[in-house]
């Protein structure tokens, strides 16, 4: 696997609450995360620490090649866990009160790769079918729009595009979406907080996965792309591609 993790605070903010990164266990197989944290006086960062973190520990823990039926069995639990950890950790301490984190990550084997998230953090596909948004966010506009009561287009221009329905750490239990696709040589995983794709569009992002570039500069080039349109938000991002046997490497793991 090729992957990176990279992140921006973008160009109004002067914190940054995203977190994330891409691991690799004893099996050679590839956890990527992005987490994009919410709450007062820092208390963001903190949360979407706590997810990385754990889900990290717990992933250099996996001995064995996992089935699509474990990883995502994997995938229900671990969320679970760190939606406690963050629940307790905000009771225990007053200035985090109401802190949570959005949490998009994939599972990248030889075979498969499961995504699962909460929040309206991002996993898009690039594969032989095309590029495609994989998962759906849990936010107020997604429903406006599920219901009809707006447009596609009109969501991109909400006054309360930003109000997000699920967050890990918010409630004392949490419920998921996890999907599983066949990972082929070739295809190309991204996952994104908002600060990116509320900027940068598919066709864009698309043409930069497709660009002939290193891994790090489609990274670059994307955070910059969100960045010339506004960067008011934190920015980050992971991408992972199924390289052409003898290519396998994880540098950022």
């Amino acid at each position: 696997m090729l992957a990176i993790f990279k992140t921006d605070t973008g160009k109004v903010r002067q914190h940054n609450e995203d977190n994330g990164g891409v691991f690799m266990n004893v099996q050679g197989e590839v956890l990527a995360i992005v987490a994009d944290g919410m709450g007062g006086h820092k208390a963001g960062e903190v949360a979407s620490g706590i997810a990385v973190n754990e889900l990290k520990q717990q992933w250099q823990e996996v001995r064995t090649a996992l089935t699509p039926a474990e990883a995502e069995q994997w995938l229900q639990e671990h969320f679970a866990a760190v939606n406690k950890k963050i629940f307790e950790h905000a009771k225990k301490n007053s200035h985090c009160e109401g802190m949570g984190t959005t949490i998009v990550a994939a599972i990248c084997t030889s075979r498969f790769a499961t995504v699962a998230n909460v929040g309206d953090s991002r996993c898009y596909v690039m594969n032989e079918q095309g590029y495609a948004q994989l998962t759906e966010d849990h936010s107020f506009v997604n429903e406006l729009v599920k219901t009809g009561q707006i447009s596609p287009e009109d969501a991109a221009h909400h006054p309360r595009k930003n109000i997000v329905l699920k967050a890990a750490g918010t409630q004392e239990e949490i419920d998921i979406d996890t999907k599983t696709l066949t990972f082929e040589e070739g295809d190309k995983i991204l996952l994104c907080s908002d600060g990116l794709s509320d900027k940068v569009s598919k066709i864009e992002m698309e043409q930069t996965l497709k660009a002939s570039l290193t891994k790090e500069e489609k990274a670059d080039r994307l955070i910059e792309l969100a960045n010339q349109y506004g960067g008011e938000d934190n920015i980050s991002l992971a991408i992972v591609e199924y390289a052409a046997r003898g290519e396998s490497r994880c540098n950022e793991c």
